[in-house]
């Protein structure tokens, strides 16, 4: 299975601008800019795309740790903050990620539960590819 991103891009990096999209129409030709990564405005980044992946890998990633003891969630509901800055060489860096996550799993204790989120934290693929620490914050919901 091969995962396609697409971009085109016109101009200079402060200045140009380009789309963003993924084969599968998903997400098709979306703008996005110096200003929309580095600046707030409005537009799409690469870094939203990174953000969504590790959210969604890591959410697949926990629920497979749950099946493999013996667990089904009936929830999982997970957000990722991805912050760009610059390094300290002023090249522009992925500075951080953080996973936000809560989850309804009916049975599990709270031991079984944070072990699994750590695990799915260090063990999703998008995870795998960061060279950065990611930090997260996991509940567990009471059923």
């Amino acid at each position: 299975m091969k995962a396609i991103g697409l971009s085109n891009w016109k101009g200079t990096w402060k200045q140009g601008a380009g789309t963003i999209s993924t084969q599968s129409d998903t997400f098709k030709d979306r703008p996005y800019s110096f200003s929309s990564r580095f600046e707030g405005t409005p537009g799409a980044s690469p870094e939203e795309l990174l953000a969504a992946a590790q959210a969604g890998c890591f959410n697949q990633a926990l629920a497979n740790n749950f099946g493999m003891i013996g667990f089904e969630a009936d929830s999982i509901e997970t957000s990722v903050a991805v912050e760009l800055g610059y390094g300290d060489d002023g090249h522009p860096a992925i500075l951080s990620s953080f996973i936000t996550s809560a989850a309804k799993v009916p049975g599990i204790s709270q031991e079984r539960f944070d072990y699994c989120a750590e695990r799915a934290r260090t063990t999703c693929t998008i995870a795998m590819l960061l060279k950065i620490d990611i930090g997260m914050a996991a509940t567990l919901i009471a059923a």
